[in-house]
């Protein structure tokens, strides 16, 4: 029989913000906001829970921000502290076990099957993490327990802030129930609509479901939507991930309209690329360079193609291809990456798999 496993999913609340409400009480109580400055054309990193009661969300521009909530306090952030800060949190984790997949600097997954700790109690374990990170940042966090990946992190959402979630194995399924599609990672705003479309809006109603008709409509994505609906996870916690892409954009102070000033852009970016490639990822083997495009009504589009280093004659083709599909509208943003081939795949010698590609 195979073990249970006992995963937590441990997601610190507003961290950026939250650490500057730390350091600065006069903060606190106020709607703030981590990102981009009112003279820039910026995005919100993150917000504290005053200003998410305006509708301020990570991601979002800082004008929209702004017209949300005209009062809210900006500030640009201080990285290093906030890594200094995760890397902290880090310690703490690895007192429990050394499996460890983290996220980002504030979310991360942890496997404490096997850990000894607190009668091996999952549930006692995270209520340790998480004071023990109050005691030493002075900062909360929200967790999620459970006997896989998806619903831990569905749990750590459920209590925020500063709470948790347990979902044992004998509730797994009444839980999903009444669990709403959306709330399946990767279920954005269209898949949901469309699946709200074909009357599916919690997981029960896809357990109900024909299985083709969503394989049909959704193809490879819409079997993880049928395996996270009837329960089943069985991604394993990836201590190391390696690095998949090197890239850098730009957001520009007002939008463009031209391919040639896209072009004057390009040369900077490309520039940029070439020493970040050298400085992250020298020792790897490109296998595709990438363009990206934001237009003025955020809608973005990507073009690519395979090649085994940054070839600039390439990259203005891909940015004219990636130019006409935007038929006259403004450019906002624009960004250079390039994929990096596994080092797995160069150590056996399989020339047939291929990267996925992440920007």
């Amino acid at each position: 029989m195979t073990k249970c496993r006992k995963i937590i999913h441990v997601d610190m609340d507003c961290f950026y913000a939250a650490v500057e409400m730390r350091d600065f009480p006069e903060y606190r109580g106020k709607p703030l906001a981590v990102g981009g400055s009112r003279q820039t054309r910026g995005v919100i990193s993150t917000s504290n829970y005053e200003a998410r009661k305006y509708g301020v969300r990570s991601a979002m521009p800082t004008q929209q921000a702004l017209k949300l909530c005209p009062h809210l306090i900006l500030v640009a952030g201080r990285m290093q502290v906030y890594k200094d800060i995760s890397k902290q949190i880090r310690a703490i984790f690895q007192k429990y076990t050394d499996i460890i997949e983290p996220l980002s600097l504030d979310e991360a997954y942890l496997d404490v099957t096997d850990c000894k700790q607190h009668q091996g109690s999952a549930t006692l374990i995270s209520e340790a993490i998480r004071e023990e990170i109050f005691r030493v940042t002075q900062l909360t966090a929200s967790a999620g327990v459970a006997p896989i990946k998806f619903l831990a992190k569905v749990a750590s959402d459920i209590n925020k802030p500063n709470g948790q979630c347990v979902i044992s194995p004998d509730q797994v399924d009444d839980f999903l129930k009444t669990l709403p599609l959306r709330k399946i990672p990767g279920v954005g705003k269209v898949t949901e609509e469309k699946l709200l479309g074909m009357g599916l809006k919690t997981c029960a109603d896809v357990q109900a479901y024909d299985r083709q008709s969503l394989l049909k409509r959704f193809g490879k994505f819409g079997e993880v939507i049928i395996n996270r609906s009837f329960g089943r996870d069985d991604r394993a916690i990836v201590s190391h991930r390696e690095r998949k892409s090197v890239g850098v954009e730009t957001t520009l102070l007002q939008d463009i309209y031209t391919l040639e000033q896209c072009q004057s852009v390009l040369v900077k970016l490309i520039d940029e690329l070439r020493r970040r490639v050298e400085r992250n990822a020298a020792e790897r083997e490109i296998n595709k360079q990438v363009v990206k495009l934001k237009f003025s009504d955020f809608v973005q589009t990507t073009v690519e193609h395979q090649t085994e280093s940054i070839q600039e004659q390439g990259l203005f083709q891909l940015l004219e291809q990636a130019y006409e599909r935007g038929e006259g509208k403004g450019i906002r943003l624009i960004g250079v990456s390039v994929g990096l081939r596994s080092k797995q795949i160069i150590e056996s010698g399989n020339e047939q798999l291929q990267l996925p590609f992440e920007l």
